[in-house]
């Protein structure tokens, strides 16, 4: 049997990656870079961050029915390019806002005013806000297109582990990210990290449209292989019968899925678990900085900051614990993977010592944080699946965007 379906949960890995990447950029060089420059506060980049999460939610509401219209292949491609040019956008900024203050009005209106810190703290605010908008446009479609290929590439079975093997990209991203956007920023200025993390967008691109194709119509899946993608065909084929039968048409578009109950409660579980994960990505190099006073260019913010997302790598394991559960009480995936939801929900609880550990050293929070992501990223990755077994491969895309918006 080929095995061609883990080469594209591969890309998918990479896709993620280049996201969280892409996504890092901006809060590993603001506080040291773009905040001396632009006279930025803390409330200006909240507010920059908080458009991008009200975007970033927003796009996947529409990005999951807009992948679902394309197919994968088209899909991905239009999201992780608008992505990558709304990434290459934030290098641009800079420029934009000398621009705008070297106006001769301005120029006079500064003069008069001395408002000068002032002028050019706002305008470079709105135009990060333009950035991170489109930024977000592209970046919501990555999980619906992930997702839907995962659906199309992998049996019930064996999506909660492919899940959370892509899924680990967030994490890499996170981890990567300060090893070497840092360093870039250092060495070439915080424009050419932007560009440069953008471009990679575009490489994968490349690959993405030479080498998926749909499993049936891929020379590269043999007979064996396509059997087993499609071992859950039956059932996919009565959601489907299933789907007409009660909506008139083969269609599932954004309303129709809200019509069942299952989608709702898919809904709820996202927004109220979404969050963690955001605070961890957004605000931990700050809380490094003002806590402890490190620096995630110093060698003690880079070693923190790279245990932190080492330790949430543990989340590729909580893809295998539903399959452990089915292989030793023989229940079905979908009870198997909320018993192990139930599990990972509890774990996030020991962040609360965080702050007190901290008294001792920066490390113990750090573990703690790591620790609660990990089980943040077990959780996701078998929620996105329990997607798939709620809803047809059609409509994968649809409903993980929907959720996505929570």
């Amino acid at each position: 049997m080929t095995n061609f379906r883990w080469v594209i949960c591969v890309m998918l890995f990479f896709a993620t990656t280049i996201n969280y990447l892409d996504r890092q950029v901006l809060s590993l060089t603001w506080d040291e870079f773009i905040k001396p420059e632009f006279h930025w506060d803390e409330i200006d980049y909240g507010n920059i961050t908080g458009v991008f999460a009200i975007v970033y939610a927003l796009a996947q509401l529409f990005a999951g029915r807009v992948v679902d219209k394309l197919g994968t292949k088209k899909g991905y491609t239009v999201a992780i390019g608008v992505w990558s040019f709304g990434a290459c956008v934030h290098a641009l900024c800079g420029i934009a806002t000398e621009a705008y203050i070297g106006m001769e009005s301005r120029l006079e209106l500064i003069q008069a005013t001395g408002d000068l810190a002032v002028a050019i703290s706002t305008f470079s605010v709105y135009m990060f806000m333009f950035a991170r908008c489109v930024l977000a446009l592209g970046e919501g479609g990555n999980f619906p297109s992930a997702i839907k290929a995962t659906a199309e590439y992998f049996p019930k079975k064996d999506r909660a582990f492919a899940t959370s093997i892509f899924n680990s990209g967030a994490s890499i991203g996170a981890l990567v990210a300060p090893l070497t956007i840092p360093v870039l920023a250092a060495k070439f200025g915080w424009e050419m990290a932007f560009l440069i993390i953008g471009a990679l967008g575009f490489i994968w691109m490349g690959f993405w449209i030479f080498v998926y194709k749909k499993p049936s119509e891929n020379h590269l899946v043999n007979a064996v292989e396509l059997a087993y993608i499609e071992q859950d065909a039956a059932l996919d084929a009565e959601f489907a019968k299933k789907s007409v039968a009660e909506e008139g048409s083969g269609k599932m578009g954004i309303f129709q899925c809200l019509k069942h109950r299952q989608a709702w409660a898919f809904i709820l579980a996202r927004f109220f678990t979404d969050g963690v994960w955001w605070f961890f990505l957004f605000w931990t190099p700050s809380y490094l900085n003002t806590q402890f006073g490190i620096k995630t260019s110093d060698p003690a913010g880079i070693a923190l900051i790279f245990t932190l997302y080492l330790i949430t790598m543990l989340s590729i394991f909580g893809g295998k614990l539903p399959t452990i559960f089915i292989n030793k009480t023989g229940k079905d995936p979908y009870y198997c993977r909320t018993r192990a939801m139930l599990i990972f929900a509890l774990i996030p609880l020991v962040v609360l010592l965080a702050q007190p550990l901290g008294q001792i050293s920066p490390l113990f929070p750090v573990i703690c944080i790591g620790l609660g992501g990990a089980a943040h990223q077990s959780w996701s990755a078998n929620l996105y699946t329990v997607g798939t077994d709620m809803f047809p491969k059609k409509a994968a895309a649809t409903i993980t965007g929907i959720c996505g918006m929570a």
